[in-house]
């Protein structure tokens, strides 16, 4: 049976319009507010010197190779940029991620709808429990932020994702399903190459071990066996599609690419290094589902209440063992628990489907109605509460007199209403649901243009920036380098390479004069080999500074050129005719 056949049986038109009205909001709305961050920037200057004419399979980064990152993001994004052509657009440039974090949700529905399609309580309303789930993800505030950066966690996790609905469809099958294994081993090849083992180790491995402990039972046992050729298929597969790049790598640049990788390593031990327990608070990250979170991971309570709906202790375990296996690894980030949101997605829908059953009981149970008002209660504190942090906080365009605190103050106070009368008085959990979703949806459609005001609340908008270098028609035919290593950031918003020059290696070799020099100290002729000095000169041009203030930092811009009659080169406006 193909995806579409699934689809039409399992899923009605209105549960597709509505997980996919939430992706919007989340992943699309607002794509270009935040400025860049260095995982962007490093990803965006690897895709624009592929468009513009660089190797697609040795990519480099501002000039340099950069291999320590698997392509395939860079492909995306590059790939864009021959179609749109070259462009500083964040919000078009995002757009790959954002389009795989909607992929993702829609993976992790399949995979959600096949691991509860044998659960009792799925008869009365097949498939609610998965779309629930779905929903639930889509709208938490780690697929949100993770999902509107151009970074490569995103595609590894999607891919990760994919391959793992695949592969349950594929063993619940009562045929070979070699389709099924057969697309597996791509996306489980896609997943390596964007992000190496990362997925592999905090995704695949988890879920695998938990999923074999679960069919220890002699049926489960049967039927893994049956499916052995489709599992080695998909392996296979993986392994080929996954592994020819760094086969590649290791052909054309092998001192770089053991470099690179012994690098790699080294950092995973060093670098952003956390305590064992930095990933505790990870329920934190479900943001407006947070107390649907705690109440799900809160065992005795939910585990006789859920497990009717999801496999619970499956879903438990999953989360556990993910959970220790990042936590055991000394390098840990905020997204690098990308991993544990899908177990805990699903644990939230089971508890969910409970809570929605449990209205239709002639009492509601003292502990559910508990946990109802908490949520109620918070909720209704947030709506509550973005009003009152638009007026003190008084940013431009924000204040109680523009129509964005007038759009804000309506819908927030129209979800408090419901919120207090459906959920606090009537505990009813599908309008908690629908208001939790909504007030994401608005944070981010209302609040999300706020995030550049805030951030430049601070800075003086008077400042020279290298983007303003890079407007000057002078300079632009002329080559760019970095006496010191120019910061990825800075590269970006030149809209061009600047490459680090090295003039004081044996084999260093004068560029094509003139050149134009970025450096952090303004004694340019200084740092060059003294039998070059008596040939060049150095005239300072321009300068920008690092940041928002000035304390930030700031560079200067040299033109650095032969010495000539002054009567042949009197500015910079004839600075074309000063060659070698």
């Amino acid at each position: 049976m193909d995806t579409t056949t699934i689809f039409r049986r399992y899923v009605p038109r209105q549960r597709v319009f509505w997980v996919l009205l939430v992706c919007l909001f989340s992943f699309f709305v607002h794509l270009g507010a935040p400025e860049v961050s260095l995982m962007e920037s490093r990803n965006f200057v690897a895709a624009r010197e592929m468009a513009a004419g660089g190797s697609w399979l040795i990519p480099t980064m501002n000039g340099e190779l950069r291999l320590a990152k698997p392509p395939l993001p860079t492909w995306a994004v590059a790939a864009l940029l021959k179609v749109v052509g070259p462009t500083q657009n964040l919000a078009v440039l995002r757009l790959p991620a954002a389009l795989m974090a909607t992929l993702l949700i829609f993976f992790f529905w399949g995979l959600a709808r096949e691991l509860t399609r044998e659960q009792p309580a799925e008869a009365a309303a097949p498939g609610r429990t998965a779309w629930l789930a779905a929903l639930v993800l889509a709208s938490s505030l780690l697929l949100v932020t993770t999902g509107r950066e151009g970074q490569w966690d995103i595609f590894s996790n999607c891919f990760m994702v994919g391959a793992l609905w695949l592969l349950v469809r594929g063993l619940n099958s009562a045929g070979a399903s070699y389709g099924c294994f057969v697309g597996a081993g791509v996306l489980l090849g896609c997943s390596f190459l964007s992000k190496g083992p990362v997925a592999l180790y905090g995704l695949l491995l988890p879920f695998a071990a938990c999923y074999c402990i679960q069919r220890l039972n002699p049926a489960g046992r049967a039927r893994l066996r049956a499916h052995r050729g489709g599992l080695l298929v998909a392996l296979l597969i993986a392994v080929l599609v996954g592994g020819a790049w760094p086969l590649y790598i290791f052909e054309h640049v092998q001192p770089a690419a053991l470099a690179v990788a012994q690098t790699e390593v080294t950092a995973w031990r060093e670098r952003h290094v956390q305590a064992w327990w930095y990933y505790l608070n990870f329920p934190v990250f479900a943001g407006v589902w947070a107390v649907v979170a705690l109440a799900a991971l809160a065992v005795p309570y939910a585990r006789r209440r859920s497990e009717a709906y999801i496999p619970y202790v499956f879903a438990l375990g999953w989360l556990l063992v993910t959970l220790v296996l990042l936590s055991a690894v000394p390098e840990k980030k905020e997204r690098y628990m990308l991993p544990l949101m899908p177990p805990l997605a699903l644990l939230m829908g089971g508890m969910l489907r409970h809570w929605e059953t449990s209205r239709t009981l002639p009492r509601l149970r003292p502990a559910d109605g508990v946990w109802l008002r908490v949520w109620a209660g918070l909720l209704l504190l947030v709506c509550l509460l973005v009003p009152v942090a638009m007026v003190v906080i008084k940013l431009p365009g924000f204040e109680p007199a523009t129509l964005r605190f007038g759009a804000a103050l309506g819908v927030f106070g129209s979800l408090a209403v419901l919120v207090w009368r459906q959920g606090w008085q009537r505990r009813q959990p599908v309008h908690l649901t629908g208001a939790s979703a909504a007030g994401m949806a608005a944070v981010l459609a209302l609040l999300m243009p706020a995030y550049p005001v805030w951030e430049a609340r601070k800075g003086d908008g008077s400042l020279r920036h290298i983007s303003d270098v890079r407007e000057r028609a002078d300079l632009q035919r002329l080559p760019w380098v970095g006496q010191q290593e120019v910061h990825i950031k800075q590269v970006w918003n030149a809209g061009r390479a600047i490459p680090t020059w090295h003039p004081d290696t044996t084999a260093a070799e004068l560029p094509p004069l003139p050149v134009v020099v970025f450096s952090s100290d303004p004694h340019v002729l200084e740092k060059l080999p003294r039998k070059w000095r008596a040939r060049l000169r150095s005239e300072r041009i321009d300068s920008f500074f690092l940041g928002r203030t000035a304390k930030d930092g700031w560079w200067m811009v040299s033109l650095l050129q032969r010495k000539v009659n002054v009567n042949e080169c009197q500015s910079i406006s004839y600075i074309s005719n000063c060659t070698r």
